[in-house]
């Protein structure tokens, strides 16, 4: 079991394949586990590096309140512990947040950025509601029922929801529902243009409370890509696993040869319209 141990804590984390970095970075409550696809699959052409953030499944419980500088900080020694210099950061929904607090933080240590179904503020009744239950439920000590749900939404099979359902309740109650709490009031969004290294968009078309969060970064990020899957939500690590490979190692590709800000709307329509994003069914 590779761990990193800092300042007496330990990190639990997983490290495959080999070429260009990334480092995947999961959401409140969930783990390591919510990226076991793209762990199996684009390990196969890049060196893929998954972590459970502090006090989350195998990962040590944080005197600290979890905060978005403090994950960034844990990210940059793993970088040292794994004697990297440069990766591509990647987030799914509130991990999202993280990369662009990592990239305003410590750009020289990213050389790109990949948001799925991510945002730099929450700034909607809706998920404010959401994010305010969830903070609710853990402090009644219902994280199990939390659970339960958040993981049957982020499996594709039985086999992986069981183990990520019993990677997630071993996690620290209190450093999650910091974690939640502290995306309330994050707002980067001010910020948005001195983050100049590139970044890929990722959002569903059916994520429609979230085409908003996607239209922010894609107007204010000055070198981004969009793109657009079609007949998918939020959970797209799980649910539309092809396209999102297929993305991530076009845009890579992309960012080796070429500017990817080229690029920048060829894909994306601010209304997702469906027959306008056929390459990404």
């Amino acid at each position: 079991m590779p761990t990193l141990e800092f300042n007496g804590k330990t990190m639990y984390y997983e490290d495959r394949g080999s070429g260009v970095p990334i480092i995947f970075i999961h959401p409140p409550l969930l783990t390591h586990y919510t990226f076991q696809r793209q762990m199996e699959q684009l390990s196969q052409d890049y060196r893929v590096i998954c972590f459970d953030i502090r006090g989350h499944g195998k990962s040590s419980a944080s005197d600290q309140p979890i905060t978005y500088p403090l994950i960034v900080q844990d990210v940059l020694h793993l970088l040292n512990h794994l004697q990297l210099k440069k990766v591509i950061l990647c987030g799914y929904s509130t991990g999202g947040s993280i990369v662009l607090e990592a990239m305003l933080i410590a750009p020289e240590c990213f050389s790109g950025g990949i948001i799925i179904s991510g945002m730099s503020e929450v700034s909607d009744r809706p998920l404010r509601n959401q994010i305010n239950l969830a903070i609710t439920l853990l402090k009644l000590q219902l994280m199990p029922m939390i659970a339960v749900r958040t993981v049957f939404t982020n499996s594709d099979t039985i086999d992986l929801y069981w183990k990520h359902l019993n990677d997630c309740i071993k996690g620290n109650t209190r450093n999650i529902e910091q974690y939640y709490r502290y995306s309330l009031g994050y707002h980067c969004t001010d910020q948005l243009n001195q983050i100049k290294a590139p970044v890929l968009l990722v959002y569903g078309s059916k994520d429609k409370d979230f085409h908003r969060y996607a239209q922010i970064l894609h107007d204010k990020l000055p070198n981004n890509v969009m793109r657009v899957i079609q007949d998918v939500d939020h959970r797209i690590p799980s649910k539309k696993t092809t396209c999102l490979h297929n993305i991530i190692k076009g845009w890579i590709t992309d960012m080796e040869t070429k500017d990817p800000s080229k690029d920048n709307g060829e894909i994306y329509r601010s209304d997702f319209a469906g027959d306008e994003n056929e390459h990404y069914r």
